[in-house]
């Protein structure tokens, strides 16, 4: 009986000594810090942590993008990540069960971080947004997460998602409110878009390519909103828009950041 006791005791102690060489003891993912190297790499573009941040996703090259906010106030790219999966094809999501990944303007808010994912982590894209809710799409459960499997989110691996998942985090605990996500079909080029013109898609990628243009022209994130069922962005001064109602006509400060 001592013996056992003593025996059980010893195995106590080998599993407190092996779980000491690990910096983390349980199921504390969501709080694993950010690696130094990409620590380095925000500083190296003169951002950090805590500043806001912008996520870019392109389906067809199955490429994700993070973007910084710099000293400077514009936003520099910080990494690329592969997609390891994503769902559907180009083109935006209708309807609950298309297995269609989604495209357009979203924010993550705190409340969409998902830390006990079965996906190793995950957070909401927060569709359907006011844009989907107008032309009645549906959809629940849509999601950037790990473990390399698909049915209708965009899908890292785990090490990805570990890393997207800390920033986004970290910059939630700089006081920030959201994290832009622009999800977009390909990278929006006249080519490309030429090259899809056929699509009945096209209209609805070049009302994304107006707020891609802005960000890639200011370097800054612009304000997005909805009105006549479309995308509208940087309407300064404007009063939250009914999205199905008249847009407003811009004011020539805002025409000419278009």
């Amino acid at each position: 009986m001592l013996s056992r006791l003593l025996h059980t005791v010893a195995l106590v102690i080998a599993a407190v000594a092996l779980a000491g060489c690990s910096q983390f003891v349980g199921d504390n993912r969501h709080n694993v810090p950010l690696p130094k190297g990409l620590v380095d790499q925000m500083a190296a573009i003169g951002s950090s942590p805590t500043e806001p941040m912008m996520i870019r996703v392109f389906k067809e090259s199955s490429e994700l993008e993070v973007w910084k906010r710099t000293h400077t106030g514009r936003y520099a790219l910080l990494k690329t990540y592969p997609i390891c999966k994503w769902s559907g094809a180009l083109g935006p999501k209708i309807q609950e069960g298309d297995y269609q990944s989604p495209e357009g303007f979203y924010d993550v808010t705190p409340a969409l971080m998902n830390p006990k994912s079965n996906y190793f982590l995950s957070f909401n894209v927060g569709f359907p947004n006011k844009f989907d809710q107008a032309w009645g799409r549906t959809g629940s459960y849509l999601m950037i997460h790990g473990d390399c499997k698909s049915v209708g989110c965009y899908a890292m691996t785990d090490d990805g998602i570990k890393e997207l998942y800390a920033m986004v985090r970290e910059s939630f605990r700089g006081g920030n409110q959201s994290v832009q996500l622009q999800l977009l079909p390909f990278r929006m080029t006249e080519a490309n878009l030429a090259r899809h013109a056929a699509s009945p898609h096209a209209p609805f990628w070049r009302n994304l390519k107006e707020g891609a243009d802005i960000f890639d022209r200011t370097l800054q994130l612009p304000a997005v909103d909805v009105c006549e069922k479309r995308y509208v962005f940087n309407r300064t001064g404007a009063a939250l828009l009914d999205p199905n109602g008249t847009c407003p006509v811009a004011p020539l400060s805002t025409m000419a950041a278009l």
